[in-house]
């Protein structure tokens, strides 16, 4: 069993004493795990970064093995933005979520070609803050949780909207929310076409977290979601 594709690093592991293993979110194949032998090898270590763009080729006796990845480096973006805490926070964030979240070995080509048209706009510094925002709400699209915020849930007006149901992920406009306006969380501006301010960030990622942390991570058994996404949300708090 063998194909070789390109995609994202997303996170490596030791194992053993000089290998790794690897997960890279391929163009056609998905999240996917192999060894990577020599992996902590003065030549190899350096191009196995978070967020790494790499031409891999993955062999296996048999497709039900993890298998063992060669791997060629086309270009890093963690060079990049070493110097700039809160895009090398946002990098990190979006390959250990991206990690934590996709299935195994499902292809997912526009998703996969939307998360690494992301990973390149941290790399620039270009529209990443907007891009990455909108990433989480298509993340929890992909994975069976999207937020319906095209209408109200109570049947108030719909272009009222300004919450949204922390049970159903539907938005709920000011007159439909009554009384139960505190139960439920704000819904910002930057999700319904308006601009991305930091505030709004703050607010977004408030929201998307929500549903990642207490729905999404849930179905996944209930680990604890990665460490590296509250510490980006922390790093836009302060910024």
């Amino acid at each position: 069993m063998d194909w070789r594709d390109q995609g994202m690093l997303l996170a490596v592991r030791p194992h053993g004493e000089n290998s790794v293993i690897a997960e890279v979110f391929t163009r056609g194949h998905g999240r996917h795990l192999g060894v990577i032998r020599g992996g902590t090898s003065r030549k190899l270590a350096p191009i196995l970064q978070p967020g790494a763009q790499l031409d891999v080729a993955w062999r296996a006796r048999l497709e039900s093995h993890m298998g063992s990845f060669t791997v060629e480096p086309i270009r890093s973006r963690m060079a990049a933005v070493l110097n700039d805490p809160l895009r090398l926070s946002a990098l990190s964030s979006l390959c250990a979520t991206s990690a934590f979240c996709l299935p195994e070995r499902e292809s997912l080509p526009n998703f996969q070609a939307e998360t690494e048209a992301l990973a390149d706009a941290i790399y620039s510094g270009e529209g990443w803050l907007s891009a990455y925002i909108f990433w989480e709400l298509r993340l929890l699209e992909e994975t069976g949780f999207a937020l319906d915020l095209s209408a109200c849930a109570n049947g108030g007006g719909a272009n009222d909207l300004a919450y949204v149901s922390p049970r159903t992920g539907r938005a709920v406009s000011r007159m439909g929310a009554g009384e139960w306006a505190d139960r439920l969380l704000p819904l910002p501006e930057c999700l319904l076409g308006g601009p991305v301010t930091l505030d709004g960030a703050r607010a977004a990622l408030t929201l998307t977290g929500h549903f990642l942390t207490q729905h999404l991570a849930p179905s996944l058994g209930g680990r604890a979601f990665p460490a590296a996404r509250t510490r980006f949300v922390e790093q836009v708090a302060r910024a």
